[in-house]
Formats: structure tokens, sequence, C-alpha cells
């Protein structure tokens, strides 16, 4: 029998995760209610059969991929919805903090649904770079993981429900903490007139350094306002060291103004880190 998956939200990754599991053979569902228009083309584009929301109970399993702000909100949502049947497996696959996710899971579990927790590492799948991989972890851990016979890269983690979350949250807070770290240091060279001098030095003696600044920034530039709750959860993963909580919040300000700035087209940061990339 072939497995039914809805998936929640067809954005970026939310569309090329669903496209890669229906080329594999299975049967992928998305609501589109009160979605954009971008999203819905999104969702043609993929192959996703459209269905009403109360149908999703209907699915064996619900991979819950949108912002870190909307994953709680989303579960409340469908949990009246899914408690009607009570089979699907709801897979929780946002970058929220263990905290976040035990809040997720007890509402599903309230609504006497199975429930796993995952974490995605890698970009949208495509034909030139694969899959990404995801993590699991809780008891229904090893439910997930029968995606892997549809190719889906899976790694279950023997651990309960937290452990997946936990560690996005720890590689997360290294990988794009190390991108902000990187701008907030460009942006103030530029302002104190080291910026030629920086951009030399990391070119002679950290040119992985260098390297990185030149291929994550400019990718960060559309993806910097989700990023702030993303930092916002990383702060509170990290919430029992002080110091490394006030690092994460202070890191979600800077992208959110990144993100302001791209928004507003004042530009002014951007302007000035481009500026900074194009020597």
């Amino acid at each position: 029998m072939t497995l039914t998956v809805a998936l929640i939200a067809p954005g970026a990754m939310g569309s090329s995760v669903g496209r890669y599991l229906r080329n594999h053979g299975l049967d992928v569902c998305t609501t589109l209610a009160g979605r954009s228009v971008a999203t819905r083309e999104r969702a043609v584009a993929a192959g996703l059969r459209e269905v009403q929301t109360e149908q999703l109970g209907e699915a064996d399993i619900l991979l819950s991929i949108v912002p870190p702000s909307e994953a709680l909100p989303l579960a409340q949502e469908l949990a009246p919805v899914l408690a009607r049947t009570r089979k699907t497996l709801y897979v929780d696959c946002n970058a929220i903090a263990p905290a976040t996710v035990e809040q997720v899971g007890q509402v599903i579990m309230d609504a006497g649904c199975p429930f796993a927790d995952a974490a995605i590492f890698g970009a949208p799948p495509s034909a030139d770079r694969g899959c990404p991989s995801f993590y699991v972890s809780g008891e229904h851990a090893g439910r997930f993981a029968q995606l892997s016979e549809y190719g889906l890269p899976i790694k279950v983690l023997n651990k309960p429900i937290g452990a997946a979350s936990g560690l996005k949250m720890s590689y997360a807070g290294i990988t794009k903490g190390l991108t902000g770290l990187i701008t907030a240091m460009i942006l103030s060279a530029e302002r104190n007139g080291a910026g030629q001098a920086l951009h030399d030095e990391l070119a002679c003696s950290q040119p992985a350094l260098l390297e990185w600044a030149h291929e994550k920034i400019p990718e960060m530039y559309p993806k910097a306002y989700r990023w702030v709750a993303e930092m916002e959860e990383i702060a509170a993963f990290s919430q029992k060291d002080r110091p490394s909580e006030a690092i994460y919040l202070a890191m979600a300000q800077l992208y959110w103004r990144l993100a302001e700035n791209r928004t507003a087209g004042s530009g002014n940061d951007i302007a000035a880190l481009e500026r900074w990339l194009s020597r």
C-alpha cells in the first residue's frame, strides 16, 4: 500500500521535499487555503495533490515544514482535525528549540496522535545536490524512518523528543551564527575605514573564512527575516548559559535589521556588504 504524506507548507523547502517524495512513488498532498499565489504555483509545479484541511487526518504521515514562529500555531490548528482519526504521525521538521518542540508534541499527543521530532540539514532537494538529511528522535522515529525506503536520507537518534531539535539548534547556531558574526565584523570594519584591509588580511591568512563570506552572505539576504525567529529559538536553547543566550538574541536583532534593510530598499548595511564582497 502506498503511503500518503501530507506536507505543510509548500514553501521553498517543503515543495522541494514534496516533489522529491512524489518522484519516489509516494502520494503527497497539501492544503492551500489562504496561501499566496507563489505558494500555489510551487505546489502545482511540485505535483502536490491539494486537499481540504479536514482531510489531513487521512494521511499516514504529516510533515510540518514551516518558519519557526509558525510551528506551534500550526500544531494547535491541526490537532482537532487529526484527533478525528488519531492515525497520522505528525513530524515536526522545524528549526525550533527542544522546549518548543516538546510543546508541539504535547499538543499533538493530547489529540491522540503519534509524534516525532525531526530536523533538516541541508538545502532543498535538487537534481544537482540531491536531498538534505533528516534526523529524527522520539518513540515513533522508526515510523518516520519508513520514508528512507522512498529515498529520503533519515538518521534515527535513539533519544527522546528534543534530541533532533537540539542537534539542529547546535548546528544552526554554528553555521548561521558564523555568517552573522562575519557579517557584523565586515560592517564594523566598513564603518571604521578598515574594510579593504580586513578583506586583504582574510585573503592572506584566513581564505576559508573569506570564501565562506562570499558564498554565505549573499545567500542570507532573502532568508534573514526567517532567521530572526531561528536565532530566538537558539537563544531559548542556550538560556541556561546567559552569555550564549545574549549572543543569539543580539544575532536575531542583526538579522532583523538586515531583513528590514532589504524590505525597505534603503539597504545601507546590505550596500556596505555588497561593496566589501565586490573587492
